[in-house]
């Protein structure tokens, strides 16, 4: 009993003066920062193609566009593969199989079943895109629905970009601090405002091509990766 007395005495006497320090304060001082912005835009060439090619059939029941439509992209991919593209390189993106009607004094008139099949195939030796174009038309394409240019190390490309960005946004910093009179103490956040990619496809349309034809000539140009960043500094 007496040493239970003697520890409770001892926890006051330890608490009492922690009990009496001054409270801390409810915030601190907010810091002197600048805010910057920065840009970058790298242009590289690409070194990928995508080309999407469809094959559509029209017959009177659904089973004959079907079949039709098979035999067609059949066709269609041994062109493409004795060309060189591997068949992993190749993937359908849709099908679709549908009556086509017209409207005739307010009324739906049915006509012919109409079969689509679209697929995707993926160019690594960019140079050859015309050419692959080409062997999709001789395999019976109906329509080459658009042919987009990718870069394979695209994340690389795009974190040069973000560099490039807060450089540019750390340079700004520095001369308005300069012209403030102040300098800059550290960087406090970085904030990556990266914006949806809204590239545009190249497009091209389908053609007879005849077996001594010219190549489709296709000029892939360049693609521009942007990036923009906010930086906050500290300064003093």
């Amino acid at each position: 009993m007496l040493r239970s007395i003697a520890t409770s005495a001892l926890i006051l006497a330890v608490a009492a003066p922690l009990g009496a320090q001054d409270p801390l304060p409810a915030s601190l001082p907010p810091l002197p920062t600048i805010v910057t912005r920065g840009d970058a835009t790298v242009r590289r060439a690409p070194d990928q193609a995508f080309l999407v090619a469809a094959v559509e059939t029209r017959a009177r029941t659904p089973r004959d566009a079907q079949q039709q439509n098979a035999a067609g992209m059949t066709a269609l991919l041994q062109k493409v593969t004795a060309a060189g593209i591997a068949r992993d390189a190749i993937r359908t993106l849709g099908y679709t199989i549908q009556q086509d009607v017209d409207i005739v004094n307010g009324r739906r008139v049915p006509k012919d079943y109409v079969a689509r099949n679209s697929v995707e195939v993926r160019i690594d030796a960019i140079e050859r895109t015309g050419d692959i174009i080409d062997a999709a038309v001789q395999g019976g394409a109906t329509a080459i629905d658009r042919v987009r240019f990718e870069i394979k190390d695209r994340p690389s490309v795009e974190r040069e970009a973000l560099r490039l960005a807060v450089v540019d946004a750390r340079a700004r910093a520095a001369a308005a601090a300069a012209g403030a009179g102040v300098s800059i103490v550290r960087v406090l956040r970085i904030d990556d405002s990266r914006q949806p990619d809204y590239r545009v496809p190249v497009m091209a349309m389908a053609r007879s091509v005849a077996a001594d034809a010219a190549t489709t000539p296709v000029d892939p140009g360049a693609i521009e990766i942007h990036a923009t960043v906010s930086l906050t500094l500290v300064i003093d």
